[in-house]
C-alpha cells in the first residue's frame, strides 16, 4: 500500500492509503459477513482510510441511515481495531423523519445539530475521536459562521480531528474557510466530491443533485484545489457505480454526452496496453495524478476490493497519462 498525508496541524494530520474505501452500503445492500470480509481484507492490504456518513443508508430500508456507521462499529470491537483505521463520516444530510431524504429534510449543519450528530456518530463508531468529519451537503438555512464554529468546537475538546465539506459551492467552501482561518479556527482541509476520468456536464441533472453542479469536482473545485495544495480531494464513485465495465449499467445522465467516447476509447487502449482493467486505469490515473486526490471506491465482494487494490500498484507512463488527460 501507498500513502499520502492529509491535514496540516501535526496534532492532526494522518497518513492515509492512497485508495480510500467506501462503507456506504455496509450493513444494508451489502451483508455483514461480506461486509466483514472486504473490510479484513483492505486492512490486511494496508487500507486504513474507510469513509462513511450518519445518512448510510436510509434509502435501502426506509430509515434514518446509521446502519453503515454501525456496522463498522461492529467490525471494530470484533477486530481490536483501533487508530491505525481512519474512519471518515458526515453530518447534515441525515433525514429527519424516515421516509423523507436529504433534499426535502436533511438535519442541517446548525451548531446543535453538528454536536448532537457527532456524538451519534461516535457511539455507533464506537470511538472517542472521529479522525475526520465532514458536512456532507449545503445549509443556507444556518449562517456559515455558526456551522464553522460548530465543528472548530469538536476540535477544540478533542472528539474531532480534522474537517471536511463535500458537495458544497466552490465559493462556500472558501468562505466558510476564510471565517475559520480570520477567527484562528480549524477549518475544511479534505473535500470530497464525485470525480472520475469522464467528465461530467453540468447542465443537465445528475442522478444525485438535481441542480447538476454542487455533487462533482468541475473546473472551478480543480482549480481551487490547485490554487490550495493543503487540500486534498477524496473523488467519490471513481468508477461511475460499474458504468465504466457492465454492460448493464448505462453512464449516468450527467456523463452520457458527446465527449465521453473519446475518453472511454482512451481508456480501454491504455488498459490494453498495460494489461490493467478499465477500472484500474481510472483509479491508477487518480492516484498518480498531480493534484492530490485519493480515490473513494465502494466494493460488494472481495474480488472486487481485489481489482481495486491492483490499481495502487499500476504504473501508467508520462506518455499514457497525457494521452487520458487530453482525450475529449
Amino acid at each position: 500500500m501507498k500513502y499520502r498525508t492529509i491535514g496540516t496541524d501535526p496534532q492532526h494530520r494522518r497518513d492515509v492509503s492512497v485508495l480510500a474505501l467506501g462503507a456506504m452500503l455496509f450493513g444494508t445492500r451489502t451483508d455483514e459477513e461480506t461486509s466483514f470480509a472486504v473490510l479484513d481484507r483492505y486492512a490486511e492490504a494496508g487500507g486504513n482510510f474507510i469513509d462513511t456518513s450518519n445518512a448510510y443508508a436510509y434509502w435501502e430500508d426506509g430509515g434514518q441511515g446509521g446502519q453503515s456507521e454501525e456496522l463498522l462499529g461492529r467490525w471494530r470491537r470484533s477486530r481490536g481495531v483501533g487508530e491505525e483505521i481512519v474512519i471518515a463520516t458526515k453530518l447534515g444530510a441525515r433525514p429527519l423523519a424516515p421516509g423523507t431524504g436529504y433534499i426535502d429534510n436533511p438535519e442541517g449543519l446548525s451548531a446543535k445539530v453538528i454536536r448532537e450528530s457527532a456524538e451519534r456518530s461516535r457511539e455507533r463508531l464506537g470511538v472517542e475521536k472521529i479522525d475526520l468529519l465532514y458536512a456532507h451537503v449545503e445549509d443556507r438555512r444556518v449562517p456559515l459562521a455558526e456551522t464553522v464554529e460548530g465543528f472548530a468546537e469538536l476540535v477544540a475538546e478533542g472528539t474531532v480531528g480534522l474537517l471536511g465539506v463535500s458537495n458544497h459551492a466552490v465559493w462556500r467552501v472558501e468562505r466558510a474557510r476564510a471565517l475559520a482561518a480570520a477567527a484562528g479556527l480549524p477549518g475544511y482541509e479534505v473535500l470530497q466530491y464525485q470525480h472520475s476520468h469522464l467528465r461530467p456536464r453540468f447542465d443537465v441533472p445528475s442522478d444525485q443533485f438535481p441542480d447538476g453542479s454542487l455533487g462533482h469536482a468541475g473546473p472551478e473545485l480543480l482549480g481551487y484545489l490547485r490554487a490550495e495544495p493543503a487540500l486534498t480531494l477524496v473523488a467519490y464513485s471513481p468508477l461511475l457505480a460499474g458504468a465504466y465495465t457492465r454492460q448493464d449499467k448505462p453512464l449516468p445522465q450527467d456523463y452520457d454526452h458527446p465527449g465521453s467516447p473519446a475518453r472511454l476509447k482512451a481508456l480501454r487502449e491504455v488498459a490494453r496496453e498495460t494489461d490493467a482493467t478499465v477500472n484500474q486505469v481510472v483509479l491508477a490515473w487518480q492516484i498518480g495524478a498531480s493534484l492530490p486526490i485519493i480515490p473513494l471506491a465502494g466494493a460488494s465482494s472481495v474480488a472486487q476490493l481485489e481489482e481495486n487494490l491492483a490499481a495502487v500498484d499500476l504504473e501508467l507512463t508520462a506518455e499514457q497519462r497525457a494521452r487520458l488527460d487530453a482525450a475529449h
